[in-house]
């Protein structure tokens, strides 16, 4: 598991779709004296994790001063969830056609049951990094990916999303 990106802004949320949208982003945040109070801030992460992470990981954050010490911490729990089954495939003129089967379970074991949302990755080549392209709507177990060059090899991943109010799962 590792951290993909991190961002102080002054609101974030996960839509039904579970797109991320993030507004506000800081660069700085300047104050004239310590300590200050802001109205709203989110601190927002995304963890990646890879197919053999499966599970529920036990995470910690702490914000540190030049001296090391802490300003800020949580602790908290976060849980990778069995990726969707059944993926294919279908080439098609300049486009993919992808469908794939829901997870089977929830990373704490029970029934995957609720609408979920499905990210669908692509890479260029097998060895290359995959990038989010799309988000299917939930409940919809298919998608098809335009705009690709005809004779060359993408590689595909599909992510289930679950959202709850305003977290993903």
């Amino acid at each position: 598991m590792h951290l993909d990106f991190a961002v102080v802004a002054d609101y974030a949320i996960v839509d039904q779709a579970g797109k991320l949208s993030v507004l506000g982003i800081f660069q700085h945040i300047w104050v004239q004296q310590f300590p200050a109070m802001h109205p709203r801030l989110h601190l927002v992460l995304r963890l990646k994790g890879k197919r053999t992470e499966v599970g529920e990981h036990h995470v910690q954050i702490r914000l540190v001063d030049e001296q090391n010490a802490e300003v800020l911490g949580g602790t908290g729990n976060v849980a990778f969830a069995e990726p969707p089954a059944g993926v294919t495939a279908r080439p098609g003129e300049r486009e993919a056609h992808l469908a794939w089967q829901p997870p089977a379970r929830f990373v704490d074991g029970s029934a995957a049951a609720g609408p979920l949302a499905y990210e669908v990755l692509r890479a260029p080549a097998a060895d290359a990094e995959l990038t989010p392209v799309a988000t299917a709507a939930p409940g919809r177990l298919a998608l098809t990916d335009r705009g690709l060059e005809n004779e060359r090899t993408y590689s595909y991943a599909i992510r289930a999303v679950r959202t709850e109010g305003e977290t993903t799962a």
